[in-house]
Protein backbone atom coordinates (compact mmCIF):
# COMPACT_ATOMS: atom_id res chain seq x y z
CA UNK A 1 0.00 0.00 0.00
CA UNK A 2 1.11 3.53 -0.73
CA UNK A 3 0.25 7.01 1.29
CA UNK A 4 1.39 10.31 0.14
CA UNK A 5 0.92 13.39 2.12
CA UNK A 6 1.45 17.35 0.94
CA UNK A 7 2.79 19.39 3.29
CA UNK A 8 3.06 23.13 3.19
CA UNK A 9 6.13 24.35 4.78
CA UNK A 10 9.01 26.95 3.37
CA UNK A 11 11.23 24.88 5.14
CA UNK A 12 10.76 21.53 3.60
CA UNK A 13 14.46 20.89 2.66
CA UNK A 14 15.73 22.11 5.94
CA UNK A 15 13.00 19.13 7.49
CA UNK A 16 13.88 16.48 4.66
CA UNK A 17 17.38 17.04 5.86
CA UNK A 18 16.98 16.62 9.13
CA UNK A 19 14.57 13.61 8.98
CA UNK A 20 17.43 11.51 6.65
CA UNK A 21 20.46 12.26 9.23
CA UNK A 22 18.16 11.38 12.74
CA UNK A 23 17.81 8.14 10.84
CA UNK A 24 21.15 7.56 9.11
CA UNK A 25 22.27 5.93 11.88
CA UNK A 26 19.81 3.29 12.17
CA UNK A 27 18.25 3.11 8.57
CA UNK A 28 19.70 2.99 4.70
CA UNK A 29 19.54 6.81 3.78
CA UNK A 30 19.96 8.98 0.96
CA UNK A 31 19.17 12.47 0.30
CA UNK A 32 20.36 15.82 -0.85
CA UNK A 33 18.36 19.29 -0.46
CA UNK A 34 15.57 18.40 -2.55
CA UNK A 35 15.42 14.10 -2.79
CA UNK A 36 15.64 11.91 0.27
CA UNK A 37 15.33 8.69 0.68
CA UNK A 38 14.68 6.27 4.15
CA UNK A 39 14.52 2.50 4.32
CA UNK A 40 12.41 1.70 7.38
CA UNK A 41 11.34 -1.61 8.77
CA UNK A 42 7.65 -0.47 7.37
CA UNK A 43 8.61 0.39 4.10
CA UNK A 44 10.25 2.80 2.29
CA UNK A 45 9.47 6.70 2.74
CA UNK A 46 10.42 9.17 -0.14
CA UNK A 47 10.27 13.16 0.66
CA UNK A 48 10.49 15.35 -2.27
CA UNK A 49 11.17 19.57 -0.99
CA UNK A 50 10.27 22.36 -3.16
CA UNK A 51 10.31 26.12 -1.79
CA UNK A 52 6.23 25.81 -0.85
CA UNK A 53 6.11 21.99 0.41
CA UNK A 54 7.31 18.67 1.83
CA UNK A 55 5.96 15.45 -0.34
CA UNK A 56 5.94 12.41 1.79
CA UNK A 57 5.42 9.13 -0.01
CA UNK A 58 5.43 6.13 1.72
CA UNK A 59 5.69 2.90 0.05
CA UNK A 60 4.63 0.17 2.92
CA UNK A 61 6.11 -3.17 3.13
CA UNK A 62 3.79 -6.27 2.70
CA UNK A 63 2.63 -6.52 6.20
CA UNK A 64 3.01 -2.38 7.12
CA UNK A 65 0.22 -0.84 9.49
CA UNK A 66 0.24 2.16 6.94
CA UNK A 67 -1.46 3.99 10.15
CA UNK A 68 1.55 3.97 12.20
CA UNK A 69 3.78 4.48 9.20
CA UNK A 70 2.05 7.77 8.95
CA UNK A 71 2.00 8.73 12.40
CA UNK A 72 6.00 7.41 12.98
CA UNK A 73 7.10 9.92 10.09
CA UNK A 74 4.70 12.85 10.79
CA UNK A 75 5.40 13.04 14.36
CA UNK A 76 9.36 12.93 13.17
CA UNK A 77 8.61 15.98 11.00
CA UNK A 78 6.56 17.91 13.69
CA UNK A 79 9.58 17.57 15.79
CA UNK A 80 12.04 19.55 13.80
CA UNK A 81 8.93 21.51 12.87
CA UNK A 82 8.36 22.75 16.73
CA UNK A 83 9.37 26.29 15.68
CA UNK A 84 6.55 26.61 13.10
CA UNK A 85 3.92 24.90 14.90
CA UNK A 86 1.93 21.75 14.01
CA UNK A 87 2.31 20.95 10.49
CA UNK A 88 -1.00 19.01 8.55
CA UNK A 89 -0.42 16.19 6.64
CA UNK A 90 -3.37 15.14 4.65
CA UNK A 91 -2.45 11.73 3.81
CA UNK A 92 -3.97 9.79 0.69
CA UNK A 93 -3.67 6.27 0.47
CA UNK A 94 -3.59 4.23 -2.75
Amino acid sequence: MQSQAVVQTEHASKYLTQLCKHWAHKFEVSFDPVLGRIVLPLGVCTLTATPAVLQIDLDGAEDADMGRFEDVVADHVNRFAHREGELTFPWVRS
